[in-house]
């Protein structure tokens, strides 16, 4: 029999009666003929009430308990999945990650899949049950419970499929699939049936929530199809899979991210600050999303240096700016409240046009660039929190409405 992976996202399981719903799609597939495994994650906003639990506690808990918390959310559904399963007659049984085999690093609360070791899982679908998981953990080689970071239950259906060689990998949340940019705040925003694994990643990490990054590797790694649709049904869907080099040139995103902090080295010591910021980030595992350091030959001193990363996984601000002071010294700007908006699509560095014509549009709508930077298939506009809204607006009306 084939083997598919469907995993469903907090608003899928929000309830008792979603919850239900969710054990009759699962009842279909099975008695369609295949063995199945679900990869649920936590109820609703349950992961948010657990960290404001935590932050009422202490305003820098410790990362590692941090993890042990929150994975006690998708317990609660997985458990709940396999009851309304085994109320519809379909035998199943619950594994957490690590019961899963699902080991990472030692990184807490943003942890790495390093391998996937589906024995247990492999063993009750021989045995004709229903296998549900408690996505977004797993344990690290040194035997503690990790958490992968938000969206990482999207990261556990896909490991699973790949290592399961799985038919096909369903990801169900409140989104019937990927739009050009965030339709709840792009109402014109256009539905995208299919795309490349590449372009899928770069918008996952340039913001977009539909899916996770490291799960649209995974993919592209084990060549297996993401098929993301609406939990309550629906013609649409978008599928996520190989597709062949340029065969769809231009714009094809404008995705936005914000809650981004900029560190200005201004010192004459930035190669060496860098080196101590780099370390102190490993450490307390703060997500860095870009570096620049340039610095002269021919005269000494003459540099400049400049990392951006992620506030999201920075609990407590205050300790933040502690460390870095403590760390670096005074030698350091930091820049908060920033956002990035990026244009996503193959071939979009092919030439200059599209920077070049999408500088001066901001220019022209006076958005203010704090910086830019590029890979083959996207340009990321650096920016201040208040402009993310009207620059996602202007590049998306010129380079997605505009053309199509």
């Amino acid at each position: 029999m084939s083997i598919v992976v469907q995993k469903y996202g907090g608003s899928s399981v929000a309830d008792a009666d979603k919850i239900k719903s969710i054990a009759k799609k699962v009842y279909d597939v099975k008695k369609s003929g295949n063995d199945v495994v679900v990869v649920v994650s936590a109820m609703g906003k349950t992961t948010d009430s657990l960290i404001e639990l935590a932050k009422s506690i202490s305003s820098n808990p410790q990362k590692r308990e941090m993890d042990m918390l929150l994975s006690t959310g998708e317990r609660i559904t997985m458990s709940l999945v396999c009851i309304a399963l085994n109320e519809l007659g379909i035998e199943s049984i619950s594994l957490t990650g690590s019961q899963a085999g699902i080991i990472t690093n030692d990184r807490h609360n943003d942890a790495r899949v390093i391998e996937v070791r589906p024995f247990r899982v492999l063993d009750e679908l021989a045995n004709d049950k229903v296998v549900v998981v408690g996505g977004f953990q797993g344990v690290s080689y040194k035997r503690d419970i990790t958490t992968l970071g938000r969206g990482g239950s999207d990261t556990s259906a896909v490991a699973l499929a790949a290592a399961l060689n799985a038919e096909r990998c369903e990801i169900y949340s409140d989104v019937d699939g990927v739009y050009s940019s965030d339709p709840s705040a792009i109402s014109e925003a256009l539905h995208l049936p299919e795309l490349s694994y590449e372009i899928m990643q770069e918008m996952s990490e340039a913001g977009a929530k539909v899916l996770n990054a490291q799960a649209v590797q995974f993919a592209k790694e084990a060549k297996i199809a993401i098929y993301a649709r609406k939990s309550s049904g629906g013609e649409k869907e978008t599928i996520v899979r190989l597709m062949p080099a340029g065969l769809s040139k231009g714009v094809k995103a404008v995705v936005h991210e914000n809650d981004l902090i900029r560190l200005i080295f201004t010192g004459s010591k930035n190669q060496k600050n860098i080196y101590e910021f780099l370390k102190l980030a490993e450490k307390a595992q703060y997500k860095i999303k870009e570096l620049n350091y340039a610095t002269s030959s021919k005269k000494e001193g003459l540099g400049k240096a400049s990392i951006i990363i992620s506030g999201k996984n920075i609990l407590d601000s205050k300790a933040f700016e502690y460390e870095l002071s403590n760390n670096v010294g005074d030698e350091v700007l930091i820049e908060n409240g920033l956002g990035a908006v990026s244009l996503i699509g193959d071939g979009i560095n092919s030439d200059n046009k599209i920077i070049i014509e999408s500088l001066n549009l901001l220019v022209e709508s006076k958005i203010e660039v704090l910086g830019i930077s590029t890979t083959s298939f996207r340009i990321t506009f650096l920016l201040l929190g208040n402009s993310v809204k009207d620059c996602t607006r202007v590049c998306h009306k010129k380079w997605i409405e505009d053309i199509s």
